[in-house]
């Protein structure tokens, strides 16, 4: 018989340690850093809990070995494949927008596919163990080893504990991610896959509390910055301000972390007004979110009436539409303008939230006939339930009623894959183009995943001979098609608007919900006009605001994104607004432009930040103070805790009284 000389712990150790650094590899890009360090540390103590199978014979534990060793791998290559699908990690706050899961086959199918090599490398670790099963002690382990394993676990553990006070300043230091931060994709990168998850199921089930900042000195991108006639004279167009007595709402509460809350916004510097404010006042409002939406679809040549409104409106040359997830981030962005996480959109969806700043809720108010349609299932991501929360009780969607009847490709009393945004357009304007003034918000489709010419993508085929000739691969040919169906759609909303005679009294606001992030990134650069990266530039895009009276296009080299879109339209609308209850900042005003990415990255207008590299990178001649970016991802971090309790505190309801 051969000697077992491999102690099973051992292996184990081994196990989860290269299985960690393969997946940090293929993520991340990375063998070792200090966050490879934590990664192990914080692997040690679970290992040895692991190991508490050992208190059963050879034969069980054996079997229990590889058992836990192929789920915990199917686990990490899991992990693996959604962070590659949506550019962040799985966390279980996500399985309350899981309900069309399945809708993603085709493109998760070729996911697998096309990252075949690498879901193969993770099950390297579990191949090793296996073919060394017979060096392997499996030995039953009697009452004093058990004990002692628990003694390893409770010392490493301590160990891994007392290593995060070595740097603790920082706001994402490995001591504040542990302890006072909630960052999901940086809970991964630094401390392994095990351990995020670990904190991932014990915040969720504990209610972390997240630490908040409140006294805002740190805050230089909201403060606004003085205006000043040609003459010199100081501009004041006031403040997009309401009245509210925090401080009797201080006193009035007993739970601390409220009371932060409050602090916070009572502190929090209020967007001034500006030369555009009450622009558009009175006028109709058709708010389009686009389906996959990005620059690199828009030309002269094949999308021109998005290239007429994108050169003749407001033209934002600095504008972002950071990717949470998918299409429910960007609606949540653009929508509430707050950032989503994975657990603030669980919790938006199961407490159904209101929003009074919402575009259905605001301008209902002003007297406006609010509705909104979407060109495919009615129940997606459920939003029947939270478009009320946005206003729009009469909400019309795909196989209810008889709204599939506006699609020639329709069978059975259902809308089939794909609808074409089209057909929404040309049948639902007669709903309210003669009822003015009307807020009208609609979320297409057809520019959805995947992009080819083969099938699932009926779109694409359509406009397949226009993009035949194009220098670019298959699937970014197949995108471009895709979005020339959007470019079709806002021509015939402008042709209903112009024979209604109601063109120039209607603005139209357009805006992608992300980037096509089934593409790579190199097939994104191959219709780009600039060399992007896979962070933060691959989020870069447009923003349409568009009226046909506008006299002259309007330049803004502002920093933005999806979530300063809301407060923007209220202030062009004239609505009144408290600024400081709307995470996001009206574009338009004298502020510091921020857009922040999922990753905690960011830009403003004075350069961008890396959070992977913990790098800053200036823009050419700009020089910062030695805190600025300190200042910046303090109130990052703030932002995405802010967007957090302003939903699960019901927030605006709390102070605003709304409901």
């Amino acid at each position: 018989m051969k000697k077992k000389f491999l102690n099973q712990i051992g292996v184990f150790i081994g196990f989860i340690f290269l299985l960690e650094i393969i997946y940090k590899a293929l993520v991340y890009h990375t063998f070792f850093s200090s966050a490879t360090i934590y990664t192990l540390l914080f692997c040690l103590p679970f290992t040895f809990l692991f190991m508490l199978i050992k208190i059963f014979n050879h034969k069980v534990n054996r079997i229990l070995f590889y058992v836990l060793e192929l789920l915990i791998t199917i686990y990490f290559a899991f992990q693996y494949c959604f962070h590659m699908f949506f550019a962040t990690p799985f966390s279980f706050a996500t399985l309350g927008l899981a309900g069309q899961a399945f809708d993603w086959w085709e493109n998760i199918k070729n996911l697998i596919i096309g990252n075949w090599w690498q879901i193969i490398l993770l099950f390297v670790p579990l191949i090793i163990t296996i073919a060394l099963v017979k060096f392997i002690n499996f030995e039953k382990y009697r009452l004093k080893k058990t004990l002692l394993l628990f003694g390893f676990f409770f010392l490493t553990y301590g160990l891994s504990i007392v290593s995060l006070f070595i740097n603790k300043k920082p706001i994402y230091s490995a001591y504040n991610l542990y302890f006072n931060v909630n960052s999901v994709i940086d809970n991964y990168k630094e401390f392994g896959v095990l351990c995020a998850t670990r904190l991932d199921i014990e915040r969720l089930t504990f209610h972390f509390k997240e630490k908040i900042i409140t006294d805002n000195n740190f805050d230089i991108v909201s403060q606004p910055k003085p205006e000043y006639t040609d003459d010199g004279q100081l501009i004041d167009y006031g403040d997009n301000i309401t009245q509210i007595d925090f401080d009797t709402l201080i006193s009035e509460t007993n739970d601390k972390n409220l009371k932060n809350v409050h602090t916070f916004f009572k502190n929090r510097a209020a967007t001034s007004k500006n030369q555009y404010t009450g622009m558009f006042k009175g006028k109709n409002l058709v708010y389009v979110l686009a389906e996959a939406f990005n620059e690199i679809a828009v030309s002269e040549e094949l999308t021109p009436t998005l290239y007429k409104m994108i050169h003749t409106g407001f033209e934002f040359n600095n504008f972002y539409s950071p990717v949470f997830l998918s299409t429910i981030g960007g609606e949540f962005q653009s929508g509430t303008g707050s950032i989503p996480s994975q657990e603030t959109l669980t919790t938006w969806k199961q407490k159904m939230v209101k929003n009074p700043y919402a575009i259905g809720n605001s301008f209902s108010k002003e007297g406006y006939n609010v509705q909104s349609y979407h060109d495919w299932t009615y129940t997606y991501y459920g939003r029947q339930k939270y478009m009320k929360n946005l206003g729009f009780d009469n909400y019309k969607g795909c196989n209810v009623g008889d709204f599939y009847k506006l699609f020639s490709n329709s069978r059975n009393g259902q809308c089939k894959w794909l609808p074409s945004d089209v057909e929404m357009i040309n049948g639902t304007f007669a709903d309210y183009g003669t009822s003015t003034p009307f807020a009208t918000y609609y979320v297409t489709v057809s520019g959805h995943a995947p992009f080819n010419f083969t099938g699932g993508n009926s779109t694409s085929l359509k406009y397949k001979d226009l993009v035949k000739d194009l220098p670019y691969s298959t699937n970014v040919k197949a995108y471009i098609a895709s979005q020339i169906e959007l470019d079709r759609a806002m021509e015939a909303l402008i042709n209903k608007l112009t024979e209604a005679g109601i063109l120039d009294d209607t603005v139209i606001v357009l805006v992608g919900d992300h980037y096509p992030y089934t593409l790579t990134v190199d097939e994104v650069n191959e219709a780009a006009s600039y060399k992007k990266d896979g962070i933060v530039e691959i989020n870069h895009s447009n923003l349409i605001i568009w009226n046909n009276a506008m006299p002259e296009k309007i330049t803004i080299n502002k920093v933005g994104s999806q979530i300063d879109i809301l407060p923007t339209v209220l202030n062009l609308f004239g609505i009144e607004y408290d600024s400081r209850l709307i995470i996001g900042r009206d574009i338009l005003s004298s502020s510091e432009g921020l857009a922040i990415m999922s990753n905690r990255s960011w830009v403003t207008d004075s350069g961008t930040y890396y959070a992977g590299s913990r790098k800053f990178v200036p823009k050419e001649g700009v020089t910062v103070d030695s805190d600025y970016v300190n200042n910046v991802n303090s109130l990052v971090s703030n932002y995405f805790t802010m967007s957090k309790y302003l939903i699960s505190y019901n927030y605006h309801e709390l102070v605003l009284g709304e409901k």
